[in-house]
């Protein structure tokens, strides 16, 4: 069986996409967290961080990918202080995430890490879902997919801008009405 054929397409109407980028190849180097508060199927608010990264150094690619560096996050608060601001804004709302292994490798990581109680959000795919719903784009990665939703992703891989492709693309694969 096909890729789509195992992924059922939930039908949500509220949710908050999520978006982190990293300092280096561990998953709890969270430097940046991106996220996007969608409520019956608009967007309604948004939340952008610096993250102090754990362990604190950057690899020359991550740095090259999203253009921070240990000057930009060496003042930034730690991650529980981070997800304490962000929290509140999350009741009772799934998560999405384009590639969501990683986004929730990271978020468990860092939870983990500062031994935080995680929530066990439910978690969505907006690129597993994108498969399924747009099977004949080039492909699937963030900036193409959320071009074809209408969205110009021109600061790719800043967390905040990610996190805004993402609402995008969740507003349209967790619809189960068509997109034109």
């Amino acid at each position: 069986m096909s890729e789509r054929q195992h992924i059922e397409i939930p039908e949500l109407t509220d949710f908050a996409a999520i978006d982190f980028e990293s300092a280096n190849g561990e998953m709890t180097s969270a430097c940046s967290v991106g996220i996007v508060i969608v409520r019956d199927r608009e967007i309604t608010d948004s939340f952008y961080s610096l993250i102090k990264p754990v362990p604190n150094y950057y690899c020359y690619w991550n740095t090259k990918i999203h253009g921070l560096c240990r000057k930009d996050t060496d003042d930034a608060p730690i991650f529980p202080q981070v997800w304490n601001k962000i929290s509140k804004h999350l009741r009772n709302l799934p998560l999405v995430a384009h590639n969501k292994a990683f986004d929730e490798r990271c978020l468990k990581a860092v939870f983990a890490y500062y031994h935080m109680k995680y929530p066990d959000y439910p978690f969505y795919c907006t690129y597993r879902s994108s498969v399924v719903k747009f099977p004949d784009l080039e492909n699937h990665q963030l900036q193409t997919v959320a071009a074809y939703c209408g969205f110009d992703l021109t600061k790719h891989h800043h967390a905040l801008a990610d996190a805004e492709a993402c609402a995008r693309i969740g507003i349209e694969v967790f619809n189960n009405h068509p997109m034109y």
